[in-house]
Formats: C-alpha cells, sequence, structure tokens
C-alpha cells in the first residue's frame, strides 16, 4: 500500500470547493480554508481545480486530491487523460478522476486512462464511482482508493437521503486488498461519519457539511423559519 494511502486510515479527509459564481470561489480562499481544516484534524484534502490545487498545496501539509471539474453533465471529475496530467502537473499528491463506466470526452476507458497516467504519474489514484459494479473495475484497473463520490449522483443507484451505507457495506467485502474504501458524498453530519466507518470505509470524505457556508446556512434557515 503507498504510504500516503495507508496515513489516511480510519481519518477524515476534507473537501475544500466553492462553486463557480459564489463568493467563496477563489484559489486563495479554498488555501485558507484547507488550512484551517488541516488545524482541525483532516488527513488530507481535496481540491478542485488547477489554480486551487497550487495553492492549496502550498499551504498545508497534508496529501491534496486533486480533480478538475470541467462541464457540467456526465463525466466531468477530471473527464480525459489530459485533465488528469494537468492536475498531476498541479501537485497533486493523488489523483481523482471519474470511476463510472460512463463515456468520457476523449474517448478513453477509465482502464486506459489509468494505464496512460502511470507512464507519467506513480502517485495513488483515486476512483470515484457509482456502484458496486463501476467500483471493482476501477479497482481492477489499478485505482489504490476506491470511493462512493458519484453514488446516487448518476443513474447506476438511487440517490439516499445521506450517504450510502448499502453500497459501503457491499464495497467493504467485495473490494480486493490492492484498494481502500473512501466513503464521500452526502455526509452531512458526525453521526453520519461514524456510521460511514462503521460500514466499513477505510477513511471518509465530508465537503459540503464543513466547507460550505451557503449550503450549512441553508439548512439552519429552514430550521428556524419552518
Amino acid at each position: 500500500m503507498h504510504p500516503l494511502v495507508s496515513a489516511l486510515e480510519g481519518r477524515l479527509i476534507v473537501s475544500c470547493q466553492a462553486y463557480p459564481g459564489e463568493p467563496m470561489r477563489d484559489p486563495g480562499t479554498m488555501a485558507q480554508v484547507a488550512a484551517s481544516v488541516e488545524r482541525g484534524g483532516a488527513a488530507a484534502v481535496r481540491a478542485q481545480g488547477l489554480e486551487d490545487i497550487r495553492q492549496v498545496k502550498e499551504a498545508v501539509d497534508v496529501p491534496v486530491i486533486g480533480i478538475w471539474k470541467d462541464g457540467g453533465e456526465g463525466v466531468f471529475i477530471t473527464p480525459t487523460l489530459d485533465h488528469c496530467l494537468a492536475v498531476i502537473d498541479a501537485g497533486a499528491d493523488v489523483l481523482a478522476l471519474d470511476g463510472t463506466s460512463r463515456p468520457r470526452p476523449d474517448g478513453r476507458t477509465f482502464a486506459e486512462t489509468v494505464a496512460a497516467v502511470r507512464e507519467r504519474f506513480s502517485g495513488p489514484i483515486m476512483a470515484d464511482c457509482d456502484s458496486l459494479e463501476s467500483a471493482l473495475a476501477a479497482a481492477e484497473a489499478g485505482a489504490e482508493i476506491v470511493g462512493t463520490t458519484l453514488a446516487g449522483y448518476t443513474d447506476a443507484r438511487p440517490r439516499t437521503e445521506g450517504p450510502d451505507l448499502e453500497l459501503l457495506s457491499e464495497l467493504a467485502v467485495a473490494l480486493p486488498a490492492t484498494s481502500v474504501l473512501v466513503a464521500e458524498g452526502r455526509v452531512h453530519t458526525p453521526a453520519q461519519a461514524a456510521a460511514c466507518a462503521d460500514a466499513g470505509a477505510f477513511a471518509v470524505v465530508v465537503g459540503t457539511a464543513i466547507t460550505h457556508p451557503t449550503t450549512i446556512t441553508s439548512w439552519f434557515r429552514d430550521a428556524v423559519e419552518s
């Protein structure tokens, strides 16, 4: 197991992202957020966009999981080989990309993309998956980290209210020892994070509930005004 991966066992990863057009959609701001969550105990951070990755990398000592979202439909999380190589060149310690079986913009399969990346990058690869089938295929293709990031965001599985604990439990049993299981997606409370760990997650990613004040504010607003 890669040392960067083994260091994440039983730990929290925080995704530091802001959506386009939001006040916090600024690489410097995201770097400050990343430094803050590191101080709070995050074992790694996930950053989106090339300049965000560069500035977050300078701001923290923990590993940076890099992605590049390009587009809004279909495969848009680090969707092509060119995107992958740009994320690596920006300084990401871990490359994360869409790990589903959907068609990719450059025509490559996930396995073909991973094989090409391996010619340039020896660090861990994280597959953002949506189902048992895509997760197992990603592991077979060589992804050291398999995340449930896209479960409920494609047609592969229904969207659950919180994290997809059923999928986590299935993957905890089915994944080969060469890959570790990371829970990601709709983990909104400490209790849900603990439930992910109990379901067999090697590590847990939390994003919105820690780093997205617009959404967090709306939760409290709805509670107060209902």
